[in-house]
């Protein structure tokens, strides 16, 4: 069992959670401060970070709050079928569960492999897959932008990218939706992309390619093949689902908003400073896991322990009334600018002092939530 339950903690679940994040979030303000003691599914403590400076203090402190999930002072009470398992990652040797000298070490065999596909040929990639996706749609005359279009192009360009043939894209696309919906399903889903990225490895360590797997391969440091896999995995994973739901709220906002409709149509705004706004209005990551402190320490008012996890509430961050204009202290919209703006903010006036747009009214499992973002899944018809 896990430790007792702290008193007022919030949980990550319910309809409201899942349907109105953005009332949820401003009442964790008003009622926490910047950083919310928050229960997991099974009664797991956490906190959730949803101050923008305490945010950017905890991901600027790789040395205080490092990304090594070995450090987790719940591990002894996890059971093996805890459905968040897989998105939250147990003590592996990967580029996205190590810290410090190890994660450097993944580091620079990942980073040049990356470096080294064109930004004209992954260009082309996006254009010749969206074009199939599109005539698809074409031929039936209706879809679900999200599930047709939005999901499956991201991942069928990582696959092509990392050195998988067309036809295994849309397999690995279904295996990544169910890994971060974190479903019953989660684990199997975990252990197929695993199986898969396994296959890709022996493949390319048969016959090289000019792909992502085959110049990690032959990078001269020793790798084990579950640490190219483990790598493979991450790669895949972090490119897709933020993607595929950036993707499909810059579209709904697009096509449903009629401020962006007139800025399109009018020649307002550029597809670049469109895409910005979304970033601020309706980004891809809502939570996102996590960090894990060495030491006792203070953080926004609470007193974190040494082994707590801290959950990254990127999209209460956008509302934090400290540095977004047009809010009011529990993060609704105000009648007059007054919050002072963060330096490090980077979007334009217009956008940050636009009135918040009402919630989304699509439920969500809270797993989405948790691991990437909390996308409306929108049918639309052309």
């Amino acid at each position: 069992m896990p430790r007792a339950r702290r008193a007022g903690a919030v949980p990550l679940s319910g309809p409201s959670f899942q349907t109105e994040p953005q009332a949820v979030y401003r009442a964790m303000r008003r009622d926490h401060g910047p950083v919310v003691p928050v229960e997991l599914p099974g009664g797991f403590p956490a906190w959730l970070v949803i101050g923008y400076r305490e945010l950017h203090q905890v991901t600027s402190d790789g040395e205080l709050f490092p990304r090594d999930v070995g450090l987790w002072n719940q591990w002894p009470h996890i059971p093996d079928d805890w459905p968040l398992l897989p998105m939250v990652g147990q003590p592996l040797p990967s580029i996205y569960f190590s810290a410090g000298e190890e994660h450097r070490r993944h580091a620079r065999m990942v980073g040049p492999a990356l470096e080294g596909v064109d930004p004209f040929e992954i260009r082309k990639h996006c254009e010749q897959l969206a074009d199939r996706l599109i005539d698809a749609v074409c031929s039936r005359g209706t879809a679900d932008l999200v599930a047709d279009f939005c999901v499956p192009l991201p991942v069928l360009v990582l696959a092509r990218l990392v050195g998988f043939p067309d036809d295994e894209g849309a397999d690995i696309a279904q295996v990544l939706q169910d890994l971060a919906d974190g479903g019953p399903g989660a684990q199997e889903a975990h252990l197929s992309f695993g199986a898969h990225m396994q296959r890709l490895v022996a493949a390319k360590r048969a016959v090289p390619g000019d792909d992502v797997t085959s110049r990690m391969l032959a990078f001269p440091e020793a790798f084990t093949d579950e640490e190219y896999m483990l790598d493979l995995m991450a790669i895949t994973a972090a490119g897709h689902l933020t993607t595929a739901d950036w993707i499909s709220n810059s579209l709904r906002l697009m096509l449903t908003e009629d401020e962006f409709a007139d800025s399109m149509a009018g020649g307002r705004r550029s597809v670049a400073e469109t895409m910005n706004e979304v970033l601020w209005e309706d980004g891809p990551t809502q939570i996102l896991a996590g960090r894990w402190a060495v030491r006792d320490t203070q953080l926004g008012g609470q007193r974190i322990k040494a082994g707590d996890m801290l959950l990254l509430g990127l999209g209460a961050a956008n509302t934090d009334p400290l540095i977004r204009q047009g809010l009011s202290g529990d993060g609704t919209p105000a009648k007059e600018a007054t919050a002072p703006i963060s330096p490090s903010a980077t979007a334009s006036t217009a956008a940050r002092s636009r009135p918040r747009r009402s919630p989304r009214s699509s439920p969500v499992p809270v797993s989405r939530c948790f691991s990437t973002g909390c996308p409306t899944s929108n049918s639309v018809s052309p």
